[in-house]
């Protein structure tokens, strides 16, 4: 029997539409304003100095209280793609997340495929999962969840196989108890181990606990020995698990600190709390109904689409059917979900960054019931979209106007933003590409940011190699407004010695922030060689301290945080007013 035409034909405009949610993870791979975590620079630099050191452990930091707030495997990635230091960019240290986040959209893909049979859906799940904006914020940076996301799915989509072997796509066998021997929990486990060795033993015991339940919803009816049975290698996998991770204490030559700087601080620490745990979970700073939103939060964009199908679409997929009824390949997905939400709403500190690795599944659940998301949430969707758009092709004017950025450069920029908007109207009158005008929307607001901020990468915007040579081995004072981030200027004076100085006054014993500015980059510029100094008021034309003082560098700042007042409905048009600076490299006057 010839499958329908709709199962077998290719989407062309789909894998289109795939392609080019693969290039935004691309594009802008090396940049400096890539969404990201602020953290990443406070990573890279433990990174940095345990390569300089030589040796794997123990992981070496000069920032206060940040030498094991992470897992081994993490900087052991980020030491081996930048070849010890000896290939330290941005777009090296970066890579392997990238590759991370392809390989479990393609497998996610892969089982899209299989479970329904059509490609349409394969390419609906890897577009959702790609512009999810979990996945492109923590998806391809280097500090990122697509390791232990990509090792944490493994068992879950080895279970989801077991349905699915030795049938046709679209096709899936009676649910039987799965057996599985003594190899299977042995490199679940191993799994379950390499995901927490990137980010925590914590990320066991959900894992675990889906495993778990996914084994025995498909063994219905449950009887005693197949829950004994898989009690037990499920329990093996754990201990396996965390046996890897506790690696980490034998390897380390000060296993001491490892577990008073990770397991105490860094995780029993989000156990506990002053209040009271019901009070903190009902009322506190992280309540339990929060976390509810988890997954449309790392929707981003698509939250109200998200939302939507949790509201909506799934019951309204399943309310002609009991939970028995379902597929088994359905029943898998949705205690994988579950379970996450659930295991994560215990903690008193609760993020929707927790169940970053359920969202796999969430991508292949989305594109298995498209059709059935009522279409009012993609107009939602793309109703707040085109604001942000509108914003952002203002700011990319205003950067041509401000010789920013070129007119070649801003064509291509204001092409993505009517690309956005026509995705938009096609959402609106069109109901039949409701869906897909809305991811179309989305995918064009990411690319018009990456676009937007291209040009403040260009080589003309940069300090020159001439200064850059000039500055090697100098002693540079260098802005840090949050923890970390000084790092950054290692990329660009890597052969200084940088200081990081507070730039934003919260620290009083950072170089004397409690000084007046002008004050202040006297004293920086009698103790360092140079400094690196932010334009505090846009109407400045060179630093205070000019003559007494030399510019031998400038380029362009974006301001990141804000202070009350200096953003309202007047200016939000002139964002030359509150978003650009200029960062000067300054020297003293008698300095050559």
């Amino acid at each position: 029997m010839t499958p329908p035409r709709s199962t077998i034909a290719v989407p062309w405009l789909w894998l289109v539409l795939v392609s080019a949610a693969a290039l935004l993870y691309v594009l802008g791979l090396g940049s400096f304003y890539a969404p990201t975590n602020g953290d990443e620079m406070v990573y890279i630099h433990i990174a940095r100095m345990t390569a300089e050191s030589g040796h794997w452990l123990p992981l070496q930091s000069e920032i206060v209280d940040t030498r094991n707030t992470k897992p081994p495997l993490l900087f052991w990635q980020a030491i081996a793609a930048g070849n010890w230091g000896h290939n330290w960019s941005l777009v090296a240290l970066r890579l392997p997340s990238i590759a991370y986040t392809f390989v479990t959209t393609g497998l996610l893909a892969f089982f899209a495929h299989r479970i329904s049979g059509q490609w349409r859906t394969a390419c609906v799940a890897a577009v959702l999962y790609l512009l999810f904006f979990s996945t492109f914020r923590y998806g391809r940076v280097y500090l990122t969840s697509a390791p232990e996301t990509f090792w944490l799915a493994l068992p879950m989509l080895w279970m989801l196989w077991q349905p699915l072997r030795n049938t046709p796509p679209g096709v899936q066998q009676a649910p039987a108890a799965p057996q599985l021997g003594f190899v299977a929990y042995t490199l679940f486990g191993m799994a379950m181990g390499l995901g927490a060795a990137y980010k925590s033993f914590a990320l066991v015991a959900p894992a675990a606990a889906a495993l778990w339940c996914a084994i025995l919803v498909n063994s219905m009816p449950l009887r005693w020995p197949v829950v004994i049975r898989t009690t037990l290698g499920v329990t093996w996998s754990t201990l396996m698990g965390l046996g890897i991770f506790a690696l980490w204490f034998v390897l380390d030559p000060d296993p001491a600190s490892v577990w008073q700087e990770f397991v105490v601080a860094e995780n029993a620490g989000k156990m506990s709390g002053g209040q009271g745990y019901w009070h903190a979970a009902l009322f506190g700073a992280y309540p339990m109904w929060t976390q509810l939103l988890a997954y449309p939060e790392n929707g981003g964009l698509l939250f109200f689409a998200v939302l939507g199908f949790l509201l909506l679409g799934l019951p309204r997929a399943f309310k002609s059917q009991t939970y028995v009824q379902m597929t088994p390949a359905m029943r898998i997905l949705l205690v994988w979900l579950v379970v996450w939400l659930v295991i994560f709403t215990i903690p008193s500190q609760r993020s929707a960054r927790y169940v970053i690795p359920a969202m796999p599944a969430l991508a292949i659940v989305m594109a298995l019931l498209w059709d059935r998301i009522p279409r009012v949430w993609f107009w939602v969707t793309a109703a707040i979209t085109v604001p942000a758009l509108v914003m952002l092709a203002r700011i990319a004017w205003v950067m041509g106007d401000m010789e920013i950025a070129s007119r070649s450069s801003n064509a291509i920029t204001l092409i993505a933003v009517c690309a956005g908007l026509t995705g938009a109207a096609v959402t609106f009158f069109y109901k039949s590409w409701a869906r897909t005008g809305a991811l179309v929307t989305c995918l064009s607001v990411y690319a018009t940011f990456g676009l937007m901020v291209a040009p403040l990468e260009d080589a003309r915007l940069q300090y020159s190699p001439q200064v850059q040579s000039a500055m090697r081995g100098a002693r540079i004072a260098v802005p840090n407004g949050f923890t970390g981030q000084f790092e950054r200027f290692r990329f660009v004076f890597p052969d200084s010695r940088l200081v990081p100085y507070d730039a934003e006054g919260r620290n009083t014993g950072a170089l004397h922030p409690e000084l007046p500015p002008g004050e202040r980059l006297q004293y920086l510029l009698r103790e360092f060689d140079a400094v690196v100094w932010l334009q505090e008021n846009g109407a400045d034309t060179a630093p205070t301290c000019v003559p007494a003082c030399r510019v031998i560098g400038q380029r362009w700042h974006v301001k990141s945080r804000h202070k009350g007042g200096e953003i309202t409905l007047d200016n939000l048009w002139q964002p030359q007013q509150w978003l650009f600076r200029r960062e000067w490299l300054v020297v003293g006057a008698q300095k050559p």
